[in-house]
């Protein structure tokens, strides 16, 4: 059985610089109390109700982020750039997850969900640069040589963001979970630190099928300036 996702006691989990979007990528914790309108709103907006099924008036999706976040195999959190939260991401042992059903998962492997909610971050590389920071996020966890998603097979744009953050498409399945047929993604540390780590892109530049920083960004979903101190959230 996999153990409940940490906890963190200060603002930001992580915080990192992106070289590529030349902008700061930041996380931290979602706390209803100052969050529940901004998720709300991004989770109504027309580029993400395709994607996710939470889009609910007010008091009903309370309730229904309420339940979603008192579930232990999921972390979610506010993605920020330059301290502006925009994103909603979770970060979730597989194993606890149905995506374990479709395909051979370690209890150490970790998947990613993503949305952006602000439209102006669309189409900025933004996408990409998320991604990879959480990638990093889920390889502090010292056992995990595996991320995984699985994005909608229709959404192009978010499958390449994946692919430009150091992800490879495997197999198409249907997936009854989410009601969609979906790709499942999957970045293995050791390419992602060879190539898609800040070092590694700082020491080599981007990597040759790297991001086109100005077409990436989508929703993916398989469910204000603030400023704090970086701390890197524990491992299980």
């Amino acid at each position: 059985m996999t153990a409940p996702l940490p906890r963190i006691t200060s603002d930001y989990a992580y915080r990192r610089p992106d070289p590529q979007i030349d902008r700061t990528v930041a996380f931290r914790r979602v706390a209803l109390d100052r969050d529940l309108g901004r998720l709300h709103a991004w989770l109504t907006s027309d580029h993400v109700t395709p994607y996710w099924s939470l889009g609910a008036p007010l008091p009903a999706f309370h309730q229904a982020i309420g339940d979603h976040l008192e579930d232990d195999h999921v972390t979610a959190y506010v993605g920020c750039i330059d301290g502006v939260p925009m994103s909603y991401v979770e970060r979730y042992w597989v194993a606890a997850d149905p995506l374990a059903d479709h395909y051979d998962a370690d209890d150490n492997d970790q998947g990613i969900h993503i949305l952006i909610g602000p439209p102006e971050y669309l189409g900025q590389g933004c996408g990409t640069a998320l991604l990879r920071a959480m990638t990093a996020l889920a390889f502090r966890h010292a056992a995990t040589d595996r991320v995984v998603a699985e994005p909608d097979a229709t959404n192009d744009a978010a499958i390449a963001a994946f692919e430009r953050a150091g992800f490879e498409p495997r197999e198409t399945f249907r997936f009854p979970h989410e009601d969609k047929d979906a790709t499942r993604v999957v970045c293995d540390r050791e390419r992602f630190v060879g190539a898609f780590s800040p070092g590694a892109i700082a020491a080599n530049g981007p990597p040759a099928d790297g991001p086109a920083v100005n077409h990436d960004d989508a929703t993916h979903r398989c469910p204000s300036g603030e400023h704090g101190n970086s701390t890197l959230e524990a491992d299980r």
